[in-house]
This record gives C-alpha cells, sequence and structure tokens, in this order.
C-alpha cells in the first residue's frame, strides 16, 4: 500500500451512519461509501425526509436530494484530493424508482453528461435514514 492509501473521512460531509469511513484509497482509486443528502453538523435533508418520527409517509423533493448527494460527494472527493471529474462509476439506490428516477435523472444528467461515468441504477426498499437516494462511486486519481 502506498503511505495514501487507507480510510478518509472530511470534516465537510455528514457523519457515517455506522463503523465506515466517507472514503478509502487504495493505490490511485478512491471509493466511498454510499452517500445520502443529509447535511454536514445539522443532518437536514434538503428536499425534506421521506417519512416522520412515527413513520407516516411525507412528500419529499427528489431533485433536492439527489443534488445534495451529489455536492456531498464533491466535499469527499473534494477532501481525498480529488473532484467530481474524477469519477469513473456510479451506484445509485432510489427507494421509490416510479415516483423518482425522472427528477433524480434530470439533476444526475446536470452533473455528469460531461464526466461519462458509468452507471447503474437499482431500486430498494428502504436506506438507513429517511432518505430517497444514496449514491456510492469510484473515481480514479489522475
Amino acid at each position: 500500500m502506498n503511505s495514501d492509501d487507507g480510510p478518509i473521512m472530511s470534516d465537510n460531509a455528514p457523519n457515517a451512519v455506522g463503523a465506515y469511513p466517507h472514503a478509502r484509497r487504495v493505490g490511485d482509486f478512491l471509493f466511498l461509501s454510499g452517500v445520502g443528502p443529509r447535511q454536514a453538523i445539522t443532518n437536514e435533508i434538503p428536499g425534506g425526509p421521506i417519512h416522520d418520527e412515527d413513520g407516516q409517509p411525507l412528500d419529499y423533493d427528489i431533485k433536492a436530494q439527489t443534488e445534495a448527494c451529489i455536492r456531498n460527494i464533491a466535499a469527499i472527493l473534494e477532501s481525498s484530493g480529488a473532484k467530481l471529474e474524477n469519477i469513473v462509476d456510479v451506484t445509485s439506490f432510489l427507494i421509490d424508482m416510479e415516483r423518482d428516477f425522472e427528477g433524480y435523472n434530470e439533476v444526475y444528467a446536470q452533473f455528469f453528461t460531461s464526466i461519462q461515468a458509468t452507471r447503474t441504477t437499482v431500486a430498494i426498499s428502504a436506506l438507513p435514514t429517511p432518505i430517497a437516494v444514496e449514491l456510492k462511486v469510484i473515481a480514479k486519481l489522475m
């Protein structure tokens, strides 16, 4: 391993909800843990949570959540010495593909059309916090 290899934590991203780092560098690659829209320090969810404390569904804005995910990824990459343009692969998780794919895809395109990273988008039943979208990326340091 390089002397630079190892876990990376960013002060500009939301705290992890488990025992894992924001990212891990291995050689010239950065592997980011799944990143949601929660905000650093406040834990606020841009676009609102998907449900309240009692589990009752709430209306939320998938576009705001998607943009916040991407901005959180950018903050983690910056802490790692990289930027969005270094991303080579994205895995996206949506809790409601039918409701959210169009809005998510619109925001995603604003950031990633010129980058042309590979992408997989999957529908899942839930995420560990009341969010609708999470992205996991791999970046290559140039």
